[in-house]
């Protein structure tokens, strides 16, 4: 069983201070949160990015500032940034952070109810977006809110029309309108997976860690952090994303699963070493 790769996602673009003032806006904020996941035992960082007031925004600009002042602190991190952007952002404004050419970036596979909204990928969107990282040589993230997502990942990924083996899927599960953070539609999706290919599994909400354990002991690896959920235990606000990613390490701990390290996930996603 590979080493358990941990990813924190840090703020999201729904999430504000209101919700947990340790949620970051700016720049530093966001590198005292990455720093502080990191530190705990984050390999990966996913990042969406804001405004110093907390807007949300796919700003190349801002993207390009966040992540150059993480990667100073964290040379060694893995950075995904976010293609999603908040509900409503038309593809372009999306895929801004592509021109930065990231290792990685999130796919989304389809469109999906996020509550009362809807988060729109339909297929001509994701085949744009799949066409702009094959273009780019950047590894996807696969991000699946529902059972079909799976499908049209894999379709288009057959057809050429986006990158393909070795895929990583990250499985977000208990998203409001989408598909339950239940065991068996994980074991459905990862049953479905071809071989070789990594998967994250990503529990919202109250679901974070319970998603997390069964994820250690099935050999997949696992997403927290306050854009999935602000709290440490039932009631308890974490202080930071750190303290997420802490009691991750725990689990796995009890579980007897080791924790790669930035360098350890880098092989284990197929990712060619830091230069």
């Amino acid at each position: 069983m590979d080493k358990l790769i941990i990813t924190a996602a840090i703020c999201g673009a729904e999430v504000t201070k209101e919700h947990n003032p340790a949620v970051p806006y700016t720049v530093e904020e966001m590198v005292r949160e990455a720093k502080s996941a990191y530190d705990a035992g984050a390999a990966v960082l996913h990042v969406h990015v804001r405004e110093d007031d907390g807007t949300p925004t796919q700003s190349k600009a801002r993207y390009k500032e966040v992540m150059d002042a993480i990667l100073r602190e964290l040379p060694d991190v893995i950075i995904i940034p976010s293609t999603g952007g908040a509900v409503g952002m038309s593809a372009e404004e999306r895929l801004q952070p592509t021109e930065l050419m990231p290792e990685m970036a999130t796919l989304d596979c389809g469109t999906v109810n996020f509550g009362d909204e809807v988060f729109e990928n339909t297929l001509p969107m994701m085949r744009t977006f799949g066409k702009r990282m094959l273009e780019n040589n950047i590894k996807p993230e696969y991000e699946c809110f529902d059972m079909g997502h799976l499908e049209a990942a894999l379709q288009m990924a057959r057809r050429g029309e986006a990158p393909g083996h070795p895929m990583q899927f990250n499985f977000v599960l208990g998203v409001p309108g989408a598909s339950s953070a239940s065991v068996s539609n994980l074991l459905w999706l990862v049953n479905a997976l071809p071989e070789g290919s990594t998967w994250t599994a990503t529990g919202i909400g109250r679901h974070e860690f319970t998603l997390a354990a069964h994820a250690i002991a099935m050999g997949g690896h696992v997403r927290v952090g306050f854009e999935d959920n602000l709290y440490l235990s039932k009631g308890v606000l974490a202080k930071s994303n750190g303290e997420l990613v802490a009691k991750v390490v725990r689990i796995a701990k009890e579980l007897s699963r080791e924790i790669a390290t930035s360098d350890e996930a880098r092989e284990i996603l197929s990712l060619p070493p830091r230069k």
